[in-house]
């Protein structure tokens, strides 16, 4: 419990950055806006009709109001329009360039520059809530299912797919506990502007109102699109991490001039060998789960976008470009796409943006995850053999009598 504590603790503090923009990334439209009817705004007959055809949004509007959050279009506000020298110099076009990204690097850039470099931080509290008690439970909860005589799963699965089976299940275990909180994170950092006290406000209240609307169940709502996402990772995570330190291992072995006894049984054997030693049990699970956790996260990319999509449209206030979309969609009579079941909501972003829309935020996610998931699982390991030899020193001194 401790080593996951210390794991999760270093892990947030390092990638909180990474997940800020890959959620950002994932929640904001595809650049090219669909084609808007300007003719419904009374602003279009009084003063857009005037204007020249070729005007662009390079010129500023006195007021401007977002159209989903591209900001392609500028409204101008029914009064009298001020000379130019008096229309601020912030105008549609920076404003746009502020608000979308386009790399990693650019999101965190932007992030920094216009909201502060706290912003990059946003969700750490709830990161730190829902990390510690899910991996404690995560990592405890895989080890007894992998290990334990008693584990139903040791029982009745093949070695060869133990680790996928017991991953998945002690997923769902920790997903189900920190699900709230995991809601709670994504609103926040999906949340753009304002300052961190005040983001943090905002996001309870409206989490409190939902209770009170909805019931405390609401809280699990985002629990099925969460097990879309990491039951399939984390089942291709620990398969992953299995087989490259088994791999590691036994190429180590080798080295040293080693065989190892089949008849003791590889797991066993392969554990303890990577334990003797401090610094290979430290590289070999640095190794294999950095590894197994770039190629977990690149294959369930899909799952990520969609998650992340329909949690900020589920969550998201009245006033929020992806509600006030989704009503237009309503209007013309479509079923809206965030309401869709997960399998029919990826294909329809495939069908409208193809696999870059699959995959979009997936170099953020991996270079969050990779890293995370190899501090994490070597603190584990370290920690785990730091247990177990103070665990041996105890027995000796009981059999000892001191």
């Amino acid at each position: 419990m401790v080593a996951a504590t210390w794991g999760s603790l270093l892990t947030s503090l390092l990638v909180t950055p990474l997940d800020v923009v890959r959620v950002r990334l994932q929640a904001q439209t595809p650049s090219t806006p669909p084609p808007l009817n300007l003719s419904r705004f009374q602003a279009y007959g009084t003063t857009f009709r005037a204007l020249p055809p070729d005007l662009g949004v390079t010129a500023c509007c006195r007021n401007v109001f977002w159209v989903g959050d591209n900001g392609q279009f500028c409204l101008a506000g029914t009064g009298s329009t001020p000379p130019a020298s008096a229309i601020p110099a912030e105008c549609a076009v920076e404003e746009t360039s502020r608000r979308r990204f386009h790399s990693t690097v650019d999101g965190l850039r932007k992030i920094a520059r216009h909201e502060g470099p706290l912003t990059l931080w946003r969700g750490l509290t709830p990161t730190l809530m829902m990390a510690i008690p899910g991996n404690v439970i995560y990592f405890s909860g895989y080890d007894w299912l992998r290990y334990s005589p008693r584990s139903p799963i040791k029982q009745t699965t093949s070695d060869a797919y133990t680790p996928l089976v017991a991953g998945s299940v002690a997923r769902v275990a920790a997903g189900f506990v920190v699900s709230p909180i995991e809601m709670f994170r994504t609103r926040m950092q999906a949340t753009t502007g304002g300052k961190a006290g005040s983001v943090f406000k905002d996001t309870l209240l409206g989490l409190v109102r939902m209770t009170q609307s909805q019931g405390y169940t609401s809280l699990w709502r985002g629990l099925s699109l969460t097990m879309w996402r990491d039951v399939p990772f984390s089942g291709i995570y620990w398969w992953g991490y299995e087989a490259v330190r088994n791999q590691l291992t036994d190429a180590r072995e080798l080295r040293q001039g080693k065989t190892l006894d089949p008849e003791r049984g590889l797991t066993t054997v392969r554990s303890a060998s990577a334990e003797q030693d401090q610094s290979a049990t430290f590289i070999d699970s640095f190794v294999a789960g950095a590894v197994s956790g770039a190629i977990a996260s690149f294959v369930t990319t899909p799952f990520d976008v969609g998650k992340t999509r329909q949690q900020v449209y589920r969550h998201a206030g009245d006033d929020a470009p992806s509600v006030q979309a989704a009503r237009e969609v309503s209007k013309a009579g479509r079923s809206v796409p965030e309401a869709m079941i997960m399998p029919r909501f990826l294909y329809h972003i495939f069908r409208e943006e193809g696999f870059p829309g699959l995959f979009r935020g997936w170099i953020p996610r991996c270079l969050k995850v990779a890293p995370a998931c190899a501090i994490m699982i070597s603190s584990y390991e370290l920690g785990k053999r730091w247990a177990k030899k103070i665990n041996a020193q105890e027995l000796e001194k009981k059999a000892n009598g001191v």
